[in-house]
């Protein structure tokens, strides 16, 4: 059976995530002492005690997501479970550095810097209110580029996330996602929401982020990973380091591939796909992706234990 770990994204991060993990596991306690450590601050006790409107900050959640998943692969780790059992790792979007750290590509202190540096410059690239986002349910990934080609009238609307075939993210200046929504509306979309982000991300309004993150990623040691990342911007596998580096900046600005990387992933003959982390958002959309394809989500004690058991 070949087997792919996926790490999510934005919009999963929880109060007292991991908590249950680092009591059970000291490699997973480790791996929030080692994100304290890197950001100096104690990010750890935001997540466990914290408030989660600041939780939910960008420069919080994006190290605080990645934590989370390292935890779960240390607690893997010490149950015998290597990512050499992964025959591919993807992430969504700020997961793709979860994916990295897993595969050994970047260090969880270099991943846990990056992410603080990428989320604070994500959201200083346009000032709040400018931007924003809306998931279109209902409508496919061309019939969504065609309603953000008509709504942006001279302004930024872009589909930025293709999740699954009935759910693409458009992203953008304010006034064009709201063009966009009642846009959508009249094509036939079953919902059009205005989703509660802080910032447009992976539209081209993101472009100081991205040459902010560029320098940034030029300071880090990234090594050929364990086994191959399925890049978002790509939708398929890659382990030249120097590429990896290179699309980490083009990732900024550019669309979350996910619904096909999911079918790459299965055309590459995967069809067990383990959820690592906090949330079940990405193997719901995996579901509605590829049927064929078995989810797994492993965030507890008892998961891992279990998912341990099930191969060892």
């Amino acid at each position: 059976m070949s087997r792919a770990f996926v790490f999510p994204g934005q919009g999963a991060q929880t109060i007292g995530m991991g908590k249950e993990l680092a009591d059970a596991y000291p490699a997973a306690r480790a791996v929030f002492d080692e994100v304290d450590e890197a950001l100096g601050e104690a990010l750890s006790q935001l997540i466990w005690e914290g408030d989660i409107d600041t939780l939910t900050l960008t420069q919080n959640a994006q190290p605080a997501l990645m934590a989370m998943s390292m935890a779960v692969m240390r607690a893997l780790d010490a149950e015998g479970v290597t990512i050499q059992q992964a025959s591919f790792v993807a992430g969504h979007s700020l997961g793709e550095y979860s994916a990295l750290a897993a595969a050994g590509a970047l260090s969880v202190t270099d991943a846990a810097r990056l992410l603080r540096a990428r989320g604070a410059a994500m959201q200083a690239a346009v000032p709040v209110g400018v931007g924003a986002m809306a998931a279109i349910l209902g409508l496919d990934l061309e019939a969504v580029r065609a309603v953000a080609a008509e709504a942006a009238q001279d302004q930024v609307c872009e589909a930025a996330n293709d999740n699954d075939p009935a759910q693409v993210v458009v992203s953008g200046h304010t006034a064009a996602v709201e063009r966009a929504i009642e846009i959508a509306k009249a094509k036939g979309a079953k919902r059009a929401v205005l989703l509660p982000v802080s910032a447009p991300f992976h539209c081209a309004l993101m472009e100081p982020a991205a040459r902010a993150m560029a320098d940034a990623l030029r300071e880090v040691e990234i090594k050929a990973p364990a086994v191959p990342v399925i890049a978002n911007v790509l939708a398929a596998p890659q382990s030249d380091p120097e590429v990896i580096r290179s699309l980490l900046v083009d990732q900024i600005t550019g669309a979350v591939r996910w619904r096909e990387s999911v079918i790459e992933m299965g055309r590459q003959g995967v069809s067990e796909i383990w959820e690592i982390g906090a949330g079940k958002a990405l193997s719901g959309m995996i579901r509605r992706i590829d049927r064929e394809i078995a989810t797994q989500n492993i965030a507890t004690p008892a998961e891992v234990q279990a998912v341990a058991q099930s191969i060892n």
